[in-house]
């Protein structure tokens, strides 16, 4: 086996060996994060050295292609930019920071392993690596004598064990009629049994839930805005991205087994899409918590991103992780300007922002940026990942489908100005300038830079997306 297959595996493993020796040791928290960024760095650098490598192996369960690799690499980059976007991790109790990190390393190669499982088993096994970890560390907050972080932690671990019943009851459907859970074996049975079989619609519809808890996307994000504002602003800033790249690997894995044809299940996914974005940006609008208006924000993003894989194209599949690489910045440049305000870990409303341009313009044009990057407008790299999304679907007959997108999205634009409102409106009171160090000052930057120009000089990424997607089978 050629090991250079799973070098991104590998280094991630030795980050969790890593962190669980620095769990004995105890060290100073400057030592800890900087450590953990490091081993970080050291996994995105793998997972670019193993670009371009491809391979089947342990019986043919686990796929290294261009699709896995693409995705090996936003998420490791997340892990990175996630970690260096919460320095100190101040949210989370000091005595549980060493294994904040441990368990952070474990959930990644939980989705690392997903992007490449080919199995049904194997795509089972690997969300529910990520989702241990990640129920462990919801709890981790230092909120004093409050109980939101354990509310938070109980409500995704129920509601993650009802998404993964619903999808292995959906999973022994398949199995029973198509007779193997091989993707590969999958791809050439099941779109004549979606056509012939109402079982197998349900069971493709029951299999998809797990991923849509992940996604985050109708009806699988009720708890969603709870868990985010129960959770540390680290956590949250997690959840927010990771699950959900690693989640639209698999989806886009999975969505080429139902075929290309408009079928029941393209109509209930739809469904799902335009429900997932009506009620995120209609429930967003009366937020008052940042990190919840930012959880209705990914559930109406999820919509958007679902409209590029149900297209079952070149140009859709390529758009979605255009678009998700996208939101990764634009997401991060939010909860950037929320960690950096919220010194003490606390939950942060609009109030919070008032007069952020006289306290740090850094800090109010990132998130301007980012704000104006989720609501579509140009030239960020969000009006270009929903204008390629579209051009996918009007492509495929879609129109519906757009244009109820394009309304959702004109809604969006109500909220998300709002916070760039509250940043550059007079504040009631003059506040203390806020010092930002020379690692928060670089990040703030790459964030503007790469939501601007990423949406202007698109060609290169969108392109080499349509080659990872283009050898999928």
């Amino acid at each position: 086996m050629n090991i250079t297959l799973l070098l991104p595996e590998c280094a991630l493993s030795a980050m969790i060996l890593a962190m669980f020796g620095v769990t004995l040791a105890r060290p100073k928290w400057i030592t800890l994060n900087s450590l953990a960024l490091t081993l970080s760095a050291i996994s995105l650098v793998a997972a670019l050295f193993s670009f371009g490598k491809e391979g089947l192996l342990f019986f043919d369960t686990y796929k290294v292609d261009g699709l896995s690799q693409i995705f090996k690499i936003i998420i490791t980059l997340a892990l990175f930019l996630v970690i260096a976007a919460t320095p100190g991790v101040r949210g989370i109790e000091e005595r549980l920071r060493a294994e904040y990190f441990m368990f952070l390393a474990i959930g990644t190669l939980g989705l690392v392993c997903l992007s490449s499982s080919y199995e049904l088993l194997t795509l089972v096994m690997s969300l529910e690596i990520s989702a241990f970890a990640l129920n462990v560390i919801i709890p981790f907050r230092f909120l004093g004598s409050e109980r939101a972080h354990m509310e938070a932690a109980i409500k995704y671990f129920l509601f993650g064990i009802v998404s993964t019943g619903v999808m292995l009851y959906g999973m022994s459907y398949i199995f029973g009629l198509a007779k193997t859970t091989y993707l590969h074996e999958l791809a050439g049975t099941l779109p004549n049994l979606i056509s012939s079989e109402p079982l197998a619609v349900i069971g493709v519809i029951m299999l998809f839930c797990g991923f849509f808890f992940k996604l985050a996307l109708f009806p699988m994000h009720y708890l969603t805005p709870d868990v985010y504002e129960g959770s540390a602003n680290e956590t949250a800033t997690l959840l927010a991205t990771l699950p959900k790249i690693a989640a639209v690997a698999a989806l886009i894995r999975l969505m080429t087994l139902t075929g290309l044809e408009m079928n029941k299940v393209t109509w209930a996914f739809g469904t799902f899409a335009v429900l997932s974005m009506t009620v995120g940006n209609l429930a967003a609008l009366v937020q008052n918590d940042l990190k919840r208006l930012l959880a209705y924000s990914a559930i109406a993003h999820a919509g958007y991103v679902m409209i590029g894989i149900l297209s079952v194209n070149e140009l859709g599949f390529a758009s979605a992780v255009y678009y998700m690489a996208g939101y990764l910045v634009m997401t991060l440049s939010c909860f950037h300007v929320i960690y950096q305000l919220a010194q003490r870990g606390e939950n942060l409303t609009f109030k919070a922002l008032r007069g952020l341009h006289r306290r740090s313009p850094l800090l109010a044009f990132t998130l301007a940026t980012g704000a104006f990057g989720l609501t579509g407008i140009p030239p960020t790299i969000g009006f270009t990942g929903k204008f390629l999304i579209f051009t996918a679907a009007i492509s495929r007959g879609y129109y519906a489908l757009v244009i109820v997108a394009v309304i959702n999205a004109a809604i969006s634009a109500f909220y998300y100005l709002k916070m760039v409102r509250a940043a550059y409106c007079q504040p009631e009171e003059e506040g203390y300038p806020i010092q930002l160090s020379f690692p928060a000052t670089l990040l703030a930057v790459f964030f503007i830079s790469s939501t601007i120009l990423a949406g202007i000089l698109p060609q290169s990424f969108v392109s080499l997306a349509k080659q990872a997607v283009a050898g999928m089978r």
